[in-house]
């Protein structure tokens, strides 16, 4: 769902703040991070230093060192993640699916009234699910939630 309704950035971005908040307030070694992610460690360091400056993790240097999520960061919606990487842009959704900057009520392209149900959808889920739900979300528990099965299910 995430592919196309924003950057890649901000998807690694999403990813890195589930770990953190599955590490319960521990700091984490960026090698770490970089490993269990699949993502550079000078894009994560990147990605990182961003989301230090949002107050939003707080990251140090050195031996011992790591990054982990600030207390408050937990209650804040991932809107303002995406905002942080995407800027002001709605949600980081395009307008238009078509990219046509002509396209609105008054002109609508053909896929225009099912897109917004969509794009409208979308705002919803990043204003609704805050931080602190990535660590109650993992995949295995996603998949079973769908009926596919966990690890060693065989589906």
């Amino acid at each position: 769902m995430l592919n196309g309704m924003v950057n890649q950035t901000t998807r690694y971005a999403l990813q890195i703040l589930g770990y953190l908040a599955r590490s319960d307030a521990s700091l984490v070694p960026h090698e770490q991070i970089a490993r269990e992610i699949g993502i550079p460690a000078n894009y994560l360091s990147k990605i990182l230093n961003q989301l230090r400056k949002s107050g939003i993790v707080e990251s140090r240097k050195g031996w011992g060192g790591g990054s982990r999520l600030l207390p408050d960061a937990a209650g804040r919606p991932l809107l303002d993640i995406v905002r942080v990487f995407e800027g002001d842009r709605p949600a980081g959704i395009p307008a238009c699916i078509f990219g046509l900057p002509e396209c609105g009520d008054a002109n609508p392209c053909p896929l225009h009234d099912q897109w917004t149900i969509i794009r409208d959808s979308f705002q919803t889920l990043l204003c609704t699910t805050m931080v602190g739900d990535l660590k109650r979300r993992t995949v295995d528990a996603s998949r079973e939630d769908l009926g596919l099965g966990g690890p060693g299910s065989g589906s």
